[in-house]
């Protein structure tokens, strides 16, 4: 396997910023919306930002949602960052419930508008915020997988309003609070991974992740 990435192109935000992190890493990136370049891709990047009826929206017009469906089918390597992870959930509550596309079982979220303590705090929720274990995780939980080589407490650029909630705990890579509300930072099911914050944006540490996620077979 090569180091080629195909970048899924659907109108939706940060694709640019993502191809030149992914060169920065050593990388070949390719934006495209063509089903037959997804399909025959060696792994893919579903970025985002913005709402998710929109996201999905934006797949469903270019004919990309079945093509990503089958390629996570046949266990290839994809990572979704931001709105790229949660539409990978089955559904989300923003501006409605909408379907997503059902790869990893569970829903997304709005954050509670206040902190466990009762305090209103603001929405997106825009920080750099730590990393942290999921509960009852063992120590080697990030072994093998593009966080193999990030600390635990390393702090990475989150800006969002909602949050996925994965069904099985199993699938649950990374968390991070805000105010004490449990936000789902990475998740994983298979060789598929999502993050929630950009490692494009999250300094040396999230390019760390590009090139793991770039040298995994």
């Amino acid at each position: 396997m090569t180091n080629r990435v195909v970048i899924v192109d659907y109108g939706m935000g940060n694709v640019l910023s993502v191809a030149r992190a992914v060169e920065h890493c050593g990388g070949e990136a390719e934006l495209s919306s063509d089903p037959s370049r997804i399909i025959s891709a060696e792994r893919v990047i579903l970025p985002g930002v913005g709402a998710f009826r929109d996201g999905m929206r934006g797949l469903l017009q270019r004919g990309l949602l079945e093509p990503l469906r089958s390629y996570a089918t046949d266990g290839r390597p994809i990572l979704g960052i931001c709105l790229g992870m949660q539409m990978l959930f089955e559904e989300s509550d923003e501006f409605g419930c909408h379907p997503g596309l059902g790869i990893i079982p569970g829903r997304v979220e709005a954050i509670a508008r206040t902190s466990v303590d009762g305090v209103p705090h603001k929405l997106p929720h825009i920080a750099w915020t730590a990393l942290e274990l999921p509960a009852d995780a063992p120590g080697d939980w990030w072994d093998g997988t593009i966080l193999a080589t990030t600390a635990v407490g390393a702090a990475v650029y989150f800006v969002h309003s909602f949050t996925a909630v994965p069904a099985e705990p199993r699938h649950r890579l990374a968390d991070a609070h805000y105010n004490g509300r449990r936000i789902s930072a990475a998740v994983r099911h298979g060789r598929i991974v999502g993050t929630q914050f950009h490692p494009e944006k999250s300094a040396e540490i999230g390019l760390r992740m590009l090139r793991e996620f770039l040298s995994r077979d």
